[in-house]
């Protein structure tokens, strides 16, 4: 089927708006060819596949699903390894088991991954003894180093970052569907987890959890069956040469998809209604997300919907509330009465992590595991209280044992932070933390 003029005139009318977060290119020429070249590499993914979560993000929002979205605050290049890569996705399954059981429902499961290379900034410059720099946006745009030279935009790393997105997809459809997903192999990995004195709390859910992959062997259930699941890829469209260089239009159907990554979401930053990344994710067929922070208003979140869902599409749009666990049992419910009234289907998932950020004592950007989780029981219990569905969770997290949040069973203190401090921008949950925030919301999802 021949691309449709009309379609793609709309598809770049985001160029006459305002686009926040943009990297100032010097190389023009070079940004370019850069695009060019992007525009005629093969997509990423498929529209099929991006229909297909489309089906599983609705079966959130009414209940039949949960989703668990996980991985880098933002992906680097030097972490685009194999190793690094396997620890991810390792983590994701080893929740994803212990929500299925705490839900009793079938996990969407989604990585921050293959794509997750630019990051939206406060400042656009950075200052360090009296020296001020560009920030730094993510390997996709400029390098962490704190030289004149490194921070220099540079349009070839947009290509960089589609090829490490392509090789990071290669080994997650490798692992997924090779066996390393295997219930009974996650399973075991989660009972190393629980050897550890410092998740006794957990033992009884545990047990359960056990018992029941048990019982599915002795009842003679076909493992081989379950040995492969679906994992999708998800970034924050930030920028807009990247993401509309990777948009193409699916011959079936003649509508385009935006191939950079199966869900796609606009930032908190980014999402004025008469923007460049709210105009161009409208046009496109994928699920979509919208970040919702606390300033958010129903008035905001009216406008989105009919915005980015105007066919009211179930699976279409999810907003993905970061409240700050002080904020989120008075913010959130006005908004949920809001989109309730407005009867258009959305999907509700929680992101504990972008308003919980603080600066230790000494100087870490950090966050307290407990505050992170006061967030989660705020988001579910404003779900209980306006009785509307909570659909899953979004957090930065990581496969290593990286010591950037606080607290935790195993105790990180502000003197810890120092020891494996990794992260480019934010602080994530690390290995551990990331499990016993599985148990600790399986436990919210059974109560």
């Amino acid at each position: 089927m021949e691309a449709d003029p009309q379609l793609l005139r709309q598809l770049d009318l985001w160029r006459d708006l305002v686009a926040e977060q943009q990297p100032r290119w010097p190389d023009q020429d070079a940004l370019r060819r850069a695009v060019a070249e992007l525009a005629i590499s093969p997509p990423l993914v498929f529209a099929g596949e991006a229909d297909h979560l489309k089906l599983r993000m609705a079966a959130a929002g009414r209940g039949e699903a949960f989703v668990l979205q996980g991985g880098d605050c933002a992906e680097s290049f030097a972490a685009n390894t194999a190793d690094h890569i396997r620890h991810k996705i390792m983590t994701i399954l080893q929740m994803a088991v212990v929500l299925t059981y705490g839900a009793s429902l079938p996990i969407v499961k989604m990585g921050r991954m293959a794509g997750q290379y630019a990051k939206p900034r406060s400042a656009d410059t950075e200052v360090r003894d009296g020296v001020e720099l560009p920030a730094f946006r993510g390997d996709a745009v400029n390098d962490h180093e704190f030289t004149p030279e490194s921070r220099i935009p540079d349009p070839h790393r947009l290509v960089r970052a589609y090829n490490a997105s392509a090789s990071t997809l290669n080994l997650i459809r490798a692992f997924t569907y090779g066996g390393f997903a295997d219930l009974r192999r996650v399973h075991e990995w989660n009972k190393g987890f629980m050897r550890n004195p410092a998740y006794s709390r957990y033992e009884v859910l545990a047990a359960e959890i056990d018992r029941a992959v048990r019982f599915m062997g002795a009842a003679g259930v076909d493992f081989d069956a379950i040995r492969t699941v679906d994992f999708y890829s998800a970034h924050e469209a930030l920028l807009m040469e990247y993401e509309r260089a990777l948009t193409r239009i699916d011959s079936r159907t003649g509508h385009a998809y935006d191939c950079s990554a199966h869900f796609l979401w606009i930032g908190e930053r980014t999402r004025q209604l008469d923007g460049a990344h709210v105009d161009l994710l409208s046009r496109v067929e994928n699920p979509i997300g919208c970040k919702l922070g606390p300033t958010a208003t129903a008035d905001d979140a009216r406008a989105l919907i009919d915005r980015l869902n105007p066919r009211g599409e179930e699976g279409r749009l999810t907003f993905i509330t970061r409240m700050g666990a002080g904020r989120v049992r008075n913010a959130l419910p006005p908004l949920l009465e809001a989109v309730k009234a407005h009867g258009v289907p959305v999907t509700w998932v929680c992101d504990p992590m972008h308003g919980n950020t603080i600066v230790s004592d000494s100087g870490y950007k950090t966050r307290q595991f407990t505050t992170v989780l006061d967030e989660v029981r705020g988001f579910f219990e404003a779900h209980d209280q306006v009785g509307t569905i909570p659909g899953g969770l979004h957090v930065e997290l990581t496969g290593d044992d990286v010591t950037e949040v606080l607290g935790g069973a195993e105790r990180i203190e502000d003197a810890g932070l120092g020891d494996r401090y990794e992260t480019l921008v934010d602080p994530r949950l690390n290995h551990q933390q990331a499990l016993e925030m599985a148990f600790a919301v399986a436990e919210m999802l059974r109560d």
